[in-house]
């Protein structure tokens, strides 16, 4: 396989157990995770959990990581189209609100194909991804995922090279929402869980909360009011290697938080607003290979 399915567009030579290119995934998915997991936005986790699937590998290079044992160093197993599915159907038993998809997707190729296959419990798909998609590989997905959960990390190019290596990542992420929107349409909720639509996330870095600012008013220009959802998240924590970012090396202050709070309320933003208390490598998953 020559692997264009993000926007690097590296062409990539990726066989089932090697690949090579930015990512550096073979073609079947590599995972690391999936169980149960109750820290997301109410909406995605319920009251049983998010059935969670965290995929290794990633189209982006952001300095802060969290998750760089899977993002980078590749930590995790191959699964085979049957056995993911099968993960799928675990995870359903249990009870799991939906199934969501953390970084998927550098198996974009192999993931649209297990999703034609009905869902198991008919859950909602939900599709979490760093927002890095090219929207010719989004359509592979159309009428397939229900829920878009994308990071929009920044709308300046200049910080987007600088943090996650990737300039063009404004552009590329902004067009892949208006696709996601496309497909799903304004949000759909109930019983206080979301069964389709999008939902957008941004991560307020340390001296960044004028480009949080921008990112809102981004949201708020592109959409009507309630047509999506959107999460202001503060789990910001210094760890990955920060050596060519000094700035970053400190968490969140409150009054950070503070002003974002107050300008996401002032554009009347529906969605979420995550605390300080959220903070700490506590909060990130154990990468164990736990139900796999």
């Amino acid at each position: 396989m020559i692997c264009n399915l993000c926007p690097r567009r590296c062409g990539a030579l990726r066989d089932e157990t090697h690949g090579e290119g930015f990512c550096r995934m073979p073609t079947l998915p590599v995972c690391a995770r999936a169980a149960l997991h109750l820290w997301e936005e109410p909406c995605i986790s319920g009251t049983a959990g998010a059935g969670t699937v965290f995929f290794s590998g990633c189209t982006l290079g952001c300095v802060f990581c969290q998750n760089r044992s899977i993002s980078r160093e590749n930590f995790g197993k191959p699964l085979t189209a049957d056995e993911l599915y099968a993960a799928f159907q675990r995870l359903a038993s249990h009870g799991a609100s939906c199934i969501e998809l953390v970084t998927p997707t550098q198996f974009t190729h192999v993931l649209s194909r297990v999703l034609e296959r009905p869902v198991p419990g008919g859950l909602p798909v939900v599709w979490n991804s760093g927002g890095y998609e090219r929207t010719e590989v989004l359509r592979a997905l159309d009428g397939k995922v229900h829920v878009y959960l994308p990071d929009l990390k920044y709308v300046t190019p200049a910080l987007a090279e600088r943090y996650s290596g990737a300039a063009n990542y404004p552009q590329a992420a902004q067009a892949a929402i208006g696709e996601m929107y496309r497909q799903r349409g304004p949000i759909r909720m109930k019983d206080g869980l979301l069964k389709s639509g999008v939902l957008i996330r941004h991560l307020i870095l340390p001296g960044q909360v004028k480009e949080a600012k921008r990112v809102m008013d981004w949201v708020a220009e592109s959409f009507p009011p309630g047509a999506v959802l959107f999460s202001l998240m503060a789990q910001y924590t210094p760890v990955g290697r920060l050596d060519g970012a000094p700035e970053l090396c400190r968490p969140l202050r409150p009054s950070e938080l503070r002003s974002a709070r107050e300008y996401m309320e002032n554009l009347g933003l529906a969605g979420y607003v995550q605390e300080l208390d959220a903070v700490g490598e506590g909060f990130i998953p154990a990468f164990d290979l736990t139900g796999l």
